[in-house]
């Protein structure tokens, strides 16, 4: 497995420091096929018109931020375009100190495309759908640009585009704006460009100053900015994409707010955000939200406690661990097994050994005895999570590969490992193991 240096290396570095590589995620990605062939259903109904919801639930370092990402992968290879946010103290969903509308800013920031997966998409969106339209006018009338007339008919094929927003809230400024990006561009005039997309941003403070500078009386607030989320699902749908989809993580933040009141309203901003996508409010819009199982079903403190919101997500009476339902609002991710682990960490193994330009040197029995070491310690079966496994072998990687010649089987039976292999030799965790062959 070739993989570019610069990959191997936001991989390696991001893992063993706790966070997910927003690159690379394909040469990692072991299990969770259940989930992504759930989500990916989801996508289909996007790209037909539809909205979704979902949330992701599981314990810190479960993978939930990973899976997120590995959808944003996804749907960008299925021409969506995606925007993604980690919630934080000065980022939620409502806020009376512009916290709303930093989610916003913080979602068109990384708006993000296939060629642009980095993020800051927007002005090459506006620009490509100006250029296509220009393109298609020309194909069709047999017009050049500069040909009397060809104005006039991108004129008119922009109108189709933005006519169809006129009726949603806020469509009609939002079409103008369009309108005025197009103008601009067609004319050279950056400075204008430049003052729609800080418009489109969110980046102006008040009224008063984008009258001054663009003509429109109105900007994005912390109450409104979800309708303008929805105007940009049509918009790039028109634009020649699939559609739009929403990754927000860590909603433990809205957990957090001590306030009772302010995060009564933060569940009530999730519940329209909800109610719109699964009533058929919002179109070519998928919405997926990460949190902890504690975050998301707290009846004191977490989204369960908003009576409105855990009357829809909470689990049927059906719903069990040797039965998980798939297409229920809320996904609980289950522990990667023993077998999965096995693969990941030999994926890791390779990559490290690339990044570092060195032949791998522990065996697959090596591997094999490090999950088996891990899937012991006490409680594993429910708590352990592929963080905690993934910081322990990266540090066992770098250990062998600084230190040739380590004994890595005295290593693995250490006293740094002791405290992991407590339940080594009971006859419940070995039978566990029984079945576990390389």
């Amino acid at each position: 497995m070739k993989i570019p240096r610069r990959i191997s290396s936001v991989i390696i570095n991001s893992l063993s420091g706790g966070v997910v590589p927003r690159i690379g995620l394909p040469y990692i990605t072991v299990g969770r096929k259940t989930e992504i062939d759930a989500l990916l259903h989801d996508v289909e109904i996007i790209a037909d018109g539809g909205a979704t919801f979902r949330f992701i639930a599981g314990k810190y370092g479960s993978g939930k931020s990973f899976l997120l990402q590995t959808m944003r992968n996804y749907v960008m290879d299925r021409n969506f375009v995606v925007v993604d946010a980690d919630l934080s103290p000065e980022r939620r969903l409502q806020g009376t100190r512009g916290q709303g509308l930093a989610t916003y800013r913080e979602l068109i920031r990384n708006m993000s495309t296939r060629t642009r997966p980095e993020g800051g998409a927007l002005t090459l969106i506006l620009d490509r759908w100006i250029s296509n339209i220009r393109n298609e006018a020309a194909l069709e009338s047999g017009l050049a640009p500069g040909d009397a007339g060809f104005d006039l008919l991108v004129e008119r094929k922009i109108r189709t585009v933005i006519d169809s927003l006129d009726e949603m809230v806020h469509g009609f400024d939002f079409a103008r704006l369009l309108t005025l990006y197009h103008r601009a561009a067609f004319e050279g005039d950056d400075a204008m460009k430049a003052k729609v997309v800080k418009w489109f941003r969110g980046e102006y403070v008040n009224r008063a100053e984008a009258r001054a500078e663009l003509g429109v009386n109105i900007v994005v607030t912390d109450d409104d900015w979800y309708e303008y989320i929805k105007l940009f699902a049509m918009f790039l749908k028109r634009a020649g994409y699939a559609g739009l989809v929403i990754l927000i993580d860590e909603l433990i933040n809205i957990y957090k707010i001590p306030n009772g009141i302010a995060r009564q309203y933060n569940y009530e901003k999730l519940l329209a955000m909800y109610n719109d996508a699964l009533q058929g409010r919002a179109r070519y819009l998928g919405i997926i939200m990460g949190g902890t199982i504690q975050c998301i079903e707290d009846t004191r403190r977490g989204v369960f406690s908003y009576e409105a919101l855990r009357s829809r997500l909470e689990s049927g009476r059906f719903g069990g661990d040797g039965a998980r339902d798939m297409l229920a609002p809320v996904i609980r991710l289950a522990p990667l097994s023993c077998e999965e682990m096995l693969v990941l960490v030999e994926k890791l193994a390779d990559i490290h050994a690339g990044l570092f330009e060195y032949e791998r040197t522990l065996t697959q029995e090596e591997l094999a005895e490090f999950v088996r070491i891990e899937f012991a310690r006490i409680g594993a079966d429910s708590n352990i999570t592929p963080r905690e496994v993934i910081r322990d072998f990266i540090g066992l990687l770098n250990i062998v590969h600084q230190n040739p010649g380590t004994d890595v089987a005295g290593l693995l039976g250490s006293e740094k490992f002791e405290y992991a292999r407590a339940t080594v030799g009971d006859d419940a965790p070995a039978k566990e193991f029984e079945e576990f062959e390389i």
